[in-house]
Formats: C-alpha cells, sequence, structure tokens
C-alpha cells in the first residue's frame, strides 16, 4: 500500500489515511455556540441529522439496485460466454484439400445459400465442416471478409455453431466450421429421418434456438441479425443439441444484393413480410423465422407446402384456425407419441410461434422473452395472447386468411 496517502471506495462505504494532517495543524472550530442554543436549534440538529440519513439510506439503497442490475447484465453475458476479440486460425489449403479429398462429391454434406459444405478430416484426426463460399471478388470485398470472420470467429455460445478459422486462396475464400455428425433439423422433419425426433428432442430443439437467437441479438457487444433462420441452418450434435449455422453471413453479401434474393438473405415461407416487402431488418425478422420454425418442428408440416387435405391450408394458417377454436392437439404431428409430452406445454409452444409471427414487428417478443416465456411454468399471460398472423405466399404475396 502507498506508505503516505490513500482513499479507498467500495459499496458507498469511504476511508482515507493520510501521514500528514486533513487539517491545518492551528484549525479550530468552537462549538459552545452551539451546545448554548435552545430548543429550537436542538430540533434543527436532530431534523437534519434525521434527514441527512434519510438522504444516505435513499442512496444507499438506489446504489444497491444499480449493482443488482448491474450484476445481472453482465452475469447473464458471461453466462453465454462473450469473449475478448481474436483473430481466427489461418488454414492452409493443401490441408483442407488433402481433408476433404480433393472437395470430392463424396464428402459434399450439401449446399447452402453462401457456397457448399464439405466434410473433412484432418491429419490429426479432427473431423470438420469446410463451407466453399459463393462471394464476388473485390479489394472492399476482401477487407469485408477479414472483418467479418474475425467477428464470427469470436461468437461462442452452445448453440452457435463454432467457427474454426478460414482459409484463402486465390480468388476463393473457405470458413471452417465444427462439425455436426447428426445433419440439420430438417433431415428429421421433412427428409428420411422424419419422425424419429420425439418430443424431448424437440422442445429441446426449440428452447436452444431460442437462446442462441437470443445471444445473437443482445449477448454479444454488437447485434447480429441473422437473416435466415429455417430448419436446414439449425444442425444438431451427438445429442441432438441445436446449433445455428452460417449467422454473420449474410453480412458479406454485396451491397445491392436484393433481400428478395432467397439463395443469400432469406427464404420464402420463412422470411418476415416487413423484410420482404420493404426491406426492413431488424431483430424482429429473426423472431419472425424462429417462429415458423417452431410451428414446423411441432406439425411435421414445411411451411411452403400446402396441408394435403381438402382445405389445402399452409402452415400459418392451419395453426391459427386450430388455435382460435381451441385445437391445439389437431396441429400437432401425428407421429409423436401422445404419452411423451405434455398437452398445456405443447399448447403454449404454439402459441408461442404465433406470437413470434404476428404482422407488426413491434408485437413480437424479443428472443430473451421466448425464451423466458419457454421456461416458465403454466402458460402464457393474458396480454401476450396472439391475434392473427401474417404469412408471406410467393404467389400473391402478404395474406392474412382468418
Amino acid at each position: 500500500m502507498p506508505d503516505s496517502n490513500a482513499k479507498i471506495f467500495y459499496a458507498g462505504c469511504f476511508m482515507r489515511y493520510s501521514t500528514s494532517a486533513f487539517f491545518t495543524a492551528n484549525q479550530t472550530t468552537d462549538i459552545k455556540r452551539i451546545l448554548k442554543q435552545g430548543d429550537s436549534s436542538k430540533k434543527t440538529i436532530i431534523g437534519g441529522v434525521v434527514g441527512g440519513a434519510s438522504f444516505i439510506l435513499i442512496l444507499l439503497a438506489l446504489f444497491a439496485l444499480y449493482r443488482r442490475s448491474l450484476f445481472k447484465r453482465v452475469h447473464r453475458v458471461d453466462i453465454l460466454g462473450a469473449t475478448e476479440l481474436k483473430g481466427p486460425v489461418n488454414y492452409r489449403y493443401k490441408d483442407l484439400k488433402s481433408a476433404t479429398k480433393n472437395f470430392s462429391e463424396e464428402n459434399k454434406l450439401g449446399e447452402g445459400g453462401f457456397g457448399d459444405v464439405y466434410k473433412g478430416t484432418l491429419k490429426n484426426g479432427e473431423v470438420i465442416a469446410i463451407k466453399k463460399l459463393a462471394l464476388e471478388q473485390s479489394k472492399k470485398m476482401d477487407e469485408d471478409f477479414e472483418s467479418e470472420v474475425k467477428l464470427i470467429s469470436n461468437v461462442h455460445h452452445r448453440n452457435l455453431v463454432r467457427l474454426l478459422g478460414c482459409c484463402s486462396k486465390g480468388q476463393e475464400r473457405f470458413l471452417v466450421y465444427e462439425y455436426m455428425k447428426n445433419n440439420n433439423v430438417g433431415q428429421f422433419l421433412f427428409g428420411g429421418d422424419r419422425g424419429s425426433l420425439n418430443w424431448k428432442q424437440r422442445y429441446g430443439i426449440i428452447l436452444g434456438t431460442a437462446r442462441g437467437l437470443a445471444y445473437l441479438h443482445e449477448g454479444f457487444h454488437i447485434c447480429i441479425v441473422h437473416r435466415d433462420i429455417k430448419p436446414s441452418n439449425i444442425l444438431l450434435d451427438d445429442d441432438f443439441q441445436p446449433k445455428i449455422a452460417d449467422f454473420g453471413l449474410a453480412r458479406l453479401l454485396p451491397r445491392d444484393q436484393s433481400h428478395l434474393n432467397t439463395k443469400f438473405a432469406g427464404t420464402m415461407g420463412y422470411t418476415a413480410p416487413e423484410y420482404v416487402m420493404h426491406g426492413q431488418l431488424s431483430e424482429k425478422v429473426d423472431t419472425y423465422c424462429y417462429g415458423v420454425v417452431v410451428l414446423e418442428i411441432i406439425s411435421g408440416q414445411k411451411s411452403g407446402e400446402l396441408k394435403n387435405d381438402d382445405q389445402g391450408e399452409f402452415l400459418l394458417q392451419r395453426a391459427w384456425k386450430l388455435y382460435e377454436r381451441g385445437m391445439h392437439m389437431e396441429f400437432v404431428d401425428e407421429t409423436l407419441d401422445p404419452n411423451e409430452y405434455d398437452a398445456e406445454e405443447v399448447k403454449k409452444i404454439i402459441e408461442i410461434g404465433l406470437l413470434c409471427t404476428q404482422a407488426s414487428p413491434a408485437a413480437r417478443p424479443t428472443m430473451f422473452e421466448v425464451v423466458d416465456m419457454i421456461e416458465s411454468k403454466g402458460g402464457l399471460i393474458d396480454h401476450k395472447r396472439p391475434t392473427m398472423p401474417v404469412y408471406v405466399d410467393s404467389n400473391v404475396g402478404i395474406r392474412r386468411d382468418g
């Protein structure tokens, strides 16, 4: 500690020490005048002391409340895993080429809006996923690529696919991700593995995806809007925990790229109407996409496809009509075992999906609110009741059918 002088502040307390006097050596204060004053003076002194003490107590209470709210904010971000920005790992092209057997078709995992994805096995045995980006080439794009990849590589959350590093080879750009063994949610809803997800797994996917989006929107040091949340962009790890893929990549698009181009910035049937029609982008665009995905997970029905019955209804139409009639359970995927889920819990999740697809972005909850609603016990509170949702039909535009 300092030899001559120090001050300490903590939680409203103050302490000071010094080897020199706080006042001049000959400074005195005459208190006889105060002691000789009458009752009115005593009352004044007592009133001043009480008033001062009350004022200090109020300040301490406000400070405690401030510290409590500050702790909550810091604690939340710490749990979600925000870290200091570090540069991504730079992989050598020849290592990626060898890992994928020269990017062979047998190692191809799929085709996404940003390019093809390949499975690779490095010499040390680590299995990775490599995305070969389809981007225009320019000096500005090279600068954007470097800065955005650095940003994305620092986004760490258990429900987000981790970007391990990148690679540049001439005009080509590659991103290296952790490998997800169980493919994506779409494969289990609409593909060859349809009907194999039980309710516990579906519930975990719904909650985990909400947590991942909440982190992108509010948990990281900047807000990242995904723009293209859909089942094929939600990957599953060994334990069927969801991990959102392709977040942040839309920021690498050419500045003149239309938001209507489904290959890059959105997919019809999932994209929010204000974004499709007017280009208005906010976190609530992701909320809308998420709501559609929730309803798909529960129903096993694809958003853009008509239900195979006489009515020929799209997903949101059917969900809303059954909700209005109190027939929520008619919406549930028939491959689910009714003995494996609680009907009231399923009803609440359906209503959350409808809340997320409200016509007005302001009426949709934030993703942190969605997480709270999912985790809370019981149903939704009255003022959170959904109204008629809105969806985009690629043939006729925005529709709201009762």
